[in-house]
């Protein structure tokens, strides 16, 4: 049973789509993570190539390549400050470097003992913190002003994925742990919880704009569960099956299962968008359970999504994910970078029944 019909198919006019639009000069190895300026239309990407790089997308789409740094390893993460002046970001190298636009300088901000698999920026009414979530089975949250962390948090397992919606911060580690922490609180999880999906956590992704605190959980067996953080909230959770095909045209089976590599929510609507290695990209609405666009399938995995700060621009990268392992990685495999205009009716909430 899909929670999520097909979407509205009301007679409209045949338009022909507008073309997302190729960012040129993309990383030379696969995109691992994207993030938009919360000041304006600049994008940090990260890739295995062991680089940061920054563009300026311009009104009609076009891109500018604006500055680049390095770690000494594959980049897994990156976030921007509340300012939108410095780019964080960590690293496979176990460290965490911040890249200060005004001046070009980069410089290490945190320090693990394993891959940083997250960064996230906080702001809390007290100032803005770091918090890098690692394989070492730690959040460590950061000062810039100061060289140590401010705080470190033990978690039951690796850190693959890591979200925060100030006060919540949601994190999912390996063996389907999943920790909510409030952060007026932040050493202490407020709650912990097996993940509601039978198979390994992908990601994890706060609502946005939402009447009640919750997140999304996407796991390796194309599969997604809405969840609310109040026990007064739980009758709305739910999961729905995503991201898998049929064996054959007719078989109508949905055997073929991908895993869903990232979920990003609007910022202004709380709509969000699914994204797998089938190579696909859907839109959804959470609160009528409905499915509002389906992008035409991509030449490979979709492996990161994002929206920019008003939620006009939606970014996706198209990279091997490594989801079938070595033998996956075929000569010539596509690693692109995409920005795709939002149109209100794929992003807006739909009017409930």
């Amino acid at each position: 049973m899909s929670f999520f019909g097909a979407a509205g198919t009301a007679a409209s006019p045949a338009v022909p789509p507008e073309k997302d639009v190729e960012v040129p000069e993309p990383p030379s190895d696969s995109i691992s993570s994207l993030a938009f300026s919360s000041a304006a239309d600049y994008l940090a990407v990260g890739s295995w190539d062991n680089n940061v790089r920054l563009y300026e997308v311009g009104a009609g789409g076009q891109t500018q390549g604006k500055a680049m740094y390095s770690h000494q390893g594959p980049v897994l993460s990156v976030c921007w400050n509340k300012e939108g002046n410095k780019v964080i970001s960590g690293g496979a190298d176990n460290a965490g470097r911040m890249f200060d636009i005004t001046n070009g300088q980069s410089t290490q901000v945190a320090q693990h003992d394993a891959p940083i698999k997250v960064v996230k920026w906080v702001e809390t009414p007290g100032g803005g913190i770091l918090a890098t979530g690692s394989w070492d089975k730690t959040i460590k949250y950061w000062d810039l002003r100061t060289a140590n962390p401010v705080a470190t948090v033990q978690l039951p397992e690796r850190c693959y994925s890591m979200d925060v919606q100030y006060p919540l911060l949601v994190v999912g580690t390996a063996e389907r742990h999943l920790q909510i922490f409030n952060l007026t609180n932040p050493n202490t999880a407020y709650k912990t919880i097996t993940s509601p999906l039978k198979w390994q956590t992908r990601v994890v992704s706060c609502f946005t704009n939402s009447a009640n605190s919750g997140f999304a959980v996407g796991s390796v067996e194309g599969r997604v569960a809405i969840q609310y953080i109040e026990e007064k909230d739980s009758s709305n959770n739910f999961s729905f099956k995503c991201h898998r095909r049929d064996q054959t045209p007719n078989a109508k089976d949905q055997s073929l299962v991908y895993a869903v590599n990232d979920i990003s929510f609007h910022p202004v609507h709380g709509t969000f968008s699914t994204c797998g290695s089938d190579g696909t990209i859907h839109f959804w609405d959470k609160d009528t359970r409905t499915r509002l666009k389906t992008f035409e399938a991509a030449p490979g995995p979709i492996s990161a999504t994002t929206f920019n700060r008003n939620g006009t621009i939606f970014a996706y990268a198209i990279s091997y994910d490594w989801s079938k392992g070595h033998s996956g990685m075929t000569p010539g495999h596509p690693n692109k970078l995409m920005l795709h205009a939002c149109k209100d009716e794929e992003v807006k909430r739909r009017p409930k029944k």
